[in-house]
C-alpha cells in the first residue's frame, strides 16, 4: 500500500447547502494494488472530518481533488476514529450499471454503533434511478446526517419520490441484517403513468423482518413479502408545490407471497476488492445483485399472486394529505379516543387526526374489491365489517408536514399540530355481513354519543352494488372511476336543490357549495350538499314532529331518489 499526495492552499469553511465542502489543504492518496495510480483519494470535510474516496472505476489521478458521482465510494469517518467505515460513519457508493458515466444506483450506508443491534439508528438504503433523472438520496452536508425525508414547501422532497421512482430502505445498520440482497421497503415504487415528472401512484411492499438480539445479524428478512400498500391520486391534481397529492390508499396484510426469485444482478455493486479490509461490513461492496419486486411486476405480485388475510382501505375525505408515500392508515380501534398512539382510529402517529374516512376488511372477505355505495355516493370497501370517518370539513387540522405528531421519518416528535377535543363522526357497519354497508351513525356535535342511527334494510333500500376488482385495474381506470363518483355526487346534488326548493328551504345557505369548479370539488361540494339539505329537511320534520315526512328524506337522500319527496 503506498501512500502519497500533495497540499494546497486554502480553507473552506461556509455553510453547505446542497454540495460536501471539501478541505483542500491535504490530500493524500493510496495506491492499494501497487501499479502506480491511486485507488484511494484522503481528505477531509468541513475542516476536520476525515473522509476518503474509493476508486471502483480506475480513473483517479493525482490532480484530483476529490472522487466522482459515477462509481467511486465516499466514506465519512464522522467518529474520527481513523476508521472510515466503522461504527457511526456514513458512506455513500454511486454505482454506474452501463457505463455511461452517470450512475444508475446509490447505496447510502448510515451506520449506528454496534452495541445498537435492533431497529434504529442506523439506515441501508439503495436508491435506483429508474426515470434518469440523477435524484437519489438527499446528505445535510453540514450535519452530514441522512436526511431523506427533508423537503422544500410541504412535500418538494429532496429523496426521489417524484415521477418513476425507486428505492429500498431499512432502519437499521448493514453489519445487523442477515442477508443484504434483501429490505424491509422493498421496495417503495412510484409510477407517474401521465409522464409529467410527478407521481400519481404509490406501491410499498414491506418484508417485516425478525429480531433476534442474540444472533451475530440480529435482523432476518423472512424473504416474503406481508404488508403492501397502494395510494391513488384520483383526481390527478398534483403539480408543482403539491407534488404529492394521494387521495386514496389500499392495505394488504397477510402471508403475502414470496419474492426470492426477483433477482436483479448489477455488476456495478461490487466495489474495489483490495478496499474490502477499510469497511466493518464489506459485504455490502460484495454484492452482485438485489432481490426486490420490480415496476413492471408489482402489481401482478401483490393483487395476482398473494394470499391476504386483511385489507383496509383509507380515504382522505378533506383533501389536505400531502404525504409523500400515502394516506397513511386509521385503525379499527376506538372512534372516540385521539391522539399519536391514544389507541384511537388515529393511533399511528403518522395518521391524520381528523378528516379521513378508515374502512376495515378483517378477514378478507371482500378480496379488495370496491363499490360506490347508493347511500352515500363514496368509494367503500366490499368486505369492512366496519368503518368510520372523522369529519374535519374545512381541513382545520391541516396534515401538513407542521401536522405530524412525531414517530415518522425524521420527523421531530415534538413537531404537532392541536389536535381538536370536538370532532363529529360517521360509523359504517355491515350488519348482515353480505359485504356492503347497511347499518350508518352519526355523532355530528361531536359528544361521543351517535344521535342518528340509519339502517339501510329498514328503509327498504337494497345495500348491494357493482363491484370493482383493483386486479387488473390501471390508473386510467382509477381516474374514470372517481370522475364518474364526483359527476354523479354532483348530479344527485342538484336534484336535492330541486327537493329542497320544493320544501320551502333557503338555499342562499349552501352558496359556497354550489359552484365546484373540478372534479374534486364537485366530489366534495356534491357529497356535502346533499347532506346538508338531508340534514335541514329532517330537521324541518323533527320541528313538526312529522315521522313520516323524516322517513321520505331519509329514503330519499340514502336511496339516492330524491322523488320520494316530491
Amino acid at each position: 500500500m503506498a501512500f502519497y499526495g500533495h497540499s494546497l492552499t486554502g480553507q473552506n469553511t461556509s455553510f453547505s447547502l446542497f454540495s460536501p465542502r471539501f478541505n483542500s489543504q491535504t490530500i493524500a492518496f493510496i495506491d492499494l494494488d501497487h501499479d502506480g495510480d491511486p485507488d484511494v483519494l484522503r481528505t477531509f470535510i468541513n475542516d476536520s472530518v476525515p473522509v476518503q474516496w474509493i476508486d471502483d472505476d480506475d480513473d483517479m489521478k493525482t490532480t484530483d481533488l476529490q472522487g466522482d458521482m459515477d462509481n467511486d465510494c465516499l466514506m465519512i469517518d464522522r467518529n474520527r476514529d481513523g476508521s472510515y467505515g466503522g461504527e457511526l460513519d456514513l458512506m455513500i457508493d454511486w454505482c454506474d450499471e452501463n457505463g455511461d458515466g452517470r450512475a444508475d444506483l446509490q447505496i447510502v450506508a448510515d451506520n449506528a454503533r454496534l452495541i445498537d443491534k435492533g431497529w434504529t439508528p442506523g439506515h441501508f438504503m439503495i436508491s435506483i434511478d429508474t426515470d434518469n433523472d440523477q435524484v437519489f438520496n438527499y446528505i445535510d452536508w453540514n450535519t452530514l446526517k441522512l436526511e431523506a425525508w427533508e423537503h422544500q414547501g410541504q412535500c418538494r422532497f429532496f429523496q426521489d419520490y417524484s415521477g418513476k421512482a425507486m428505492f429500498l430502505k431499512i432502519h437499521t445498520s448493514s453489519f445487523n441484517i442477515d442477508d443484504l440482497r434483501y429490505n424491509w421497503e422493498n421496495p417503495f415504487l412510484f409510477y407517474d403513468p401521465d409522464n409529467d415528472g410527478l407521481s400519481e401512484m404509490a406501491l410499498r411492499f414491506m418484508d417485516i423482518p425478525a429480531i433476534d438480539l442474540k444472533k451475530q445479524y440480529p435482523v432476518t428478512l423472512t424473504k416474503k413479502v406481508t404488508d403492501v400498500r397502494f395510494s391513488l391520486d384520483l383526481d390527478n391534481d398534483s403539480r408543482p408545490e403539491n407534488e404529492f397529492d394521494f387521495d386514496m390508499s389500499l392495505k394488504f396484510t397477510g402471508n403475502g407471497f414470496g419474492y426470492g426469485n426477483h433477482v436483479h444482478r448489477y455488476m456495478s455493486l461490487r466495489g474495489l476488492p483490495d478496499a474490502d479490509t477499510f469497511f466493518i461490513d464489506p459485504r455490502w461492496r460484495q454484492m452482485t445483485e438485489l432481490i426486490y419486486v420490480d415496476h413492471e411486476k408489482a402489481f401482478d405480485e401483490a393483487f395476482k399472486n398473494s394470499n391476504w388475510s386483511q385489507c383496509w382501505l383509507v380515504f382522505d375525505e378533506d383533501d389536505d394529505c400531502q404525504r409523500w408515500e400515502r394516506v397513511e392508515f386509521y385503525e379499527p380501534k376506538d372512534p372516540g379516543s385521539i391522539g399519536s398512539n391514544n389507541g384511537g382510529l388515529d393511533n399511528n402517529p403518522q395518521a391524520d387526526a381528523t378528516g379521513d374516512r378508515g374502512e376495515w376488511d378483517q378477514d378478507f372477505s371482500g378480496k379488495g374489491n370496491l363499490y360506490v355505495g347508493k347511500f352515500d355516493g363514496l368509494i367503500h370497501l366490499y368486505g369492512a365489517e366496519q368503518g368510520a370517518w372523522r369529519i374535519d370539513r374545512n381541513a382545520r387540522y391541516f396534515q401538513g408536514w407542521q401536522g405530524w405528531r412525531g414517530g415518522g421519518d425524521g420527523i421531530p416528535n415534538d413537531s404537532f399540530v392541536d389536535e381538536p377535543s370536538v370532532f363529529p363522526t360517521i360509523k359504517y357497519s355491515d350488519s348482515d355481513a353480505n359485504g356492503f354497508t347497511d347499518r350508518i351513525e352519526y355523532d355530528l356535535n361531536g359528544d361521543l354519543l351517535f344521535e342518528t342511527v340509519i339502517s339501510l334494510s329498514e328503509l327498504g333500500i337494497d345495500d348491494r352494488c357493482d363491484l370493482r376488482n383493483p386486479t387488473g385495474m390501471t390508473y386510467h381506470d382509477y381516474r374514470k372511476l372517481f370522475e364518474r363518483v364526483s359527476l354523479d355526487l354532483w348530479s344527485g346534488a342538484k336534484k336535492a336543490l330541486i327537493a329542497a326548493r320544493k320544501n320551502n328551504l333557503a338555499i342562499q345557505w349552501y352558496s359556497l357549495l354550489m359552484n365546484p369548479q373540478t372534479a374534486q370539488e364537485r366530489y366534495c361540494c356534491g357529497y356535502w350538499l346533499a347532506f346538508s339539505i338531508w340534514q335541514d329537511l329532517r330537521n324541518q320534520g323533527l320541528e313538526n314532529k312529522d315521522s313520516d315526512f323524516i322517513r321520505r328524506v331519509d329514503e330519499a337522500y340514502f336511496s339516492g331518489d330524491w322523488n320520494h319527496l316530491n
